[in-house]
């Protein structure tokens, strides 16, 4: 008998789903569909980059740049393969990243963010300025 419950433990422990303390890894679509993000570890940190635009070139057709960032030096920077999402660490208390920072290329603006487990490959993306509660929350879906 004592093998058995001991045995079906095992199995329980084997087959129950990844926790959100596993990092989300993978590449994933923004709410708009302009966008992909390629989440990935930097040391014990999250951190993502653009990996796809729905428009990667500008007017000349030349790719598009980081022409609203407030450094004019990062003006000749591609937005492709550009870091966006970075700082981010894992938080058993709250189960999600954070304390991290998220890019917006659009507006050349960094905000506060933190990314959380939103149901089966999809994730509530949030940036803020001081308080979260504040802040606009995103959803992105896993591409792979």
């Amino acid at each position: 008998m004592k093998y058995l419950l001991l045995s079906a433990l095992l199995l329980l422990l084997a087959v129950r789903p990844a926790t959100a303390q596993t990092p989300p890894l993978g590449v994933w679509a923004d709410d708009s569909g302009d966008s992909h993000i390629e989440l990935y570890r930097c040391g014990e940190q999250l951190c993502g980059r653009l990996v796809w635009l729905r428009n990667p070139a500008d007017a000349n057709g030349k790719p598009r740049l980081d022409v609203k960032h407030p450094s004019p030096e990062r003006h000749t920077q591609p937005l492709l393969s550009l870091t966006v999402l970075q700082n981010l660490r894992y938080n058993a208390e709250t189960d999600r990243w954070e304390d991290g920072e998220i890019y917006d290329p659009e507006n050349g603006r960094t905000y506060s963010c933190y990314v959380a487990a939103a149901g089966k490959d999809r994730l509530e993306v949030k940036g803020y300025i001081g308080f979260s509660l504040i802040g606009k929350a995103h959803y992105w879906q896993r591409v792979k």
